[in-house]
């Protein structure tokens, strides 16, 4: 059962934002494993993540948070992953589960074909589908995956085992897990999730720029309130999830 005992060892989460500091959280708060270590390249952010309790131990370096986990999590924006996956490859253990949160699953798998030259049996890419406007390691919530779903795309030679720990890790975190292929989970998120992102911005960015643009905003209703909403979303992350799903 999920929770009534640690289901990893150690879990290495890559990148403190909003979706990585709240899984380490959630998976600190619920028992999931006996140690979370987490790393990211704002030092500010990583200092932060330690002294608020989302994560028991800071690592400088993708080496240092790597070496002897049984659970690496990527959590960086898709473009950046390639060259994660890179640092990662010399330090990552032949036992450890390697997954990702990314809303774009075809790139995830062609970068660790690039760089693994094949899609190990341990990899299992991953996506929960969560979220907030919010960023940033104070934006992080333990309840944020709770009765959300989590989709899970893995390659047909994955590890039976290591897909069950994973399945459980996400569901000691109070989500619904589903499995589909990676092309299909690109396709329904284009179309409910990523394209209408793609619209929000394009809107509120064009009304913005209308001379007339305050009383546009000024008689507004709740309904462009959520496009804002949507829009005021990380513009990085975004970007790369655009350039990622054709």
């Amino acid at each position: 059962m999920p929770g009534s005992q640690p289901l990893f060892q150690r879990v290495a989460v890559i990148g403190l934002g909003l979706i990585g500091g709240s899984l380490a959280r959630a998976i600190r708060e619920n028992g999931l494993a006996v140690t979370v270590v987490g790393t990211d390249k704002r030092p500010e952010e990583l200092a932060l993540g330690k002294e608020l309790g989302i994560i028991d131990e800071a690592a400088g370096s993708v080496a240092e948070v790597v070496a002897g986990s049984d659970l690496v999590v990527l959590a960086v924006p898709v473009k950046a992953i390639r060259t994660v996956l890179e640092e990662i490859r010399p330090h990552l253990g032949c036992n450890a589960v390697l997954t990702d949160v990314g809303s774009t699953k075809t790139s995830f798998v062609n970068d660790v074909r690039e760089v693994f030259g094949e899609l190990p049996a341990k990899v299992i890419p991953g996506h929960p589908i969560a979220g907030s406007e919010k960023s940033g390691i104070r934006a992080a919530d333990s309840a944020l995956f709770a009765n959300h779903k989590v989709i899970l795309t893995p390659a047909e030679n994955v590890s039976q085992p290591d897909l069950d720990k994973l399945k459980d890790l996400w569901e000691g975190c109070g989500a619904t897990v589903l499995t589909m292929s990676v092309a299909y989970h690109d396709e329904v998120l284009a179309a409910t999730s990523h394209l209408p992102h793609l619209i929000a911005f394009s809107l509120v960015d064009t009304l913005a720029g209308e001379d007339e643009n305050l009383d546009i905003f000024r008689y507004a209703a709740g309904g462009f309130r959520d496009f804002t909403r949507i829009a005021a979303s990380d513009p990085v992350m975004w970007h790369d999830i655009f350039l990622s799903n054709r």
